[in-house]
């Protein structure tokens, strides 16, 4: 099993390093966000999941599950200062803040 998945994953925003540290965000994920332009997890602070998720959408050239839009909306609360939640916890305001994707 590589390193990035023995480590911890961070308690806060400023413990968080690499993307693998975030709550909810294991290789795969990581991947995706490389793959848009977020090299580290500082560089989601300020900005739109939505957009975020659109963006993997277009450099992937298909539609991706929504659940990968509540595991950005996560990261980015994260790492705007709020406690580590599990991805699913943001379901309900995904659905009522953008609807169907």
């Amino acid at each position: 099993m590589g390193t990035q998945l023995e480590r911890p994953k961070a308690a806060n925003a400023q413990a968080c390093h690499r993307l693998e540290q975030l709550p909810n965000v294991g290789p795969a994920v990581a991947a995706d966000l490389r793959l848009i332009g977020v090299a580290q997890p500082a560089d989601l602070r300020g900005r739109d999941p939505y957009a975020l998720y659109q963006a993997l959408c277009r450099a992937t050239g298909r539609r991706q599950d929504p659940c990968v839009l509540d595991t950005f909306i996560a990261a980015c609360d994260f790492m705007r200062g709020a406690a580590p939640a599990p991805w699913w916890r943001y379901t309900a305001q995904r659905k009522r803040t953008y609807g169907a994707v």
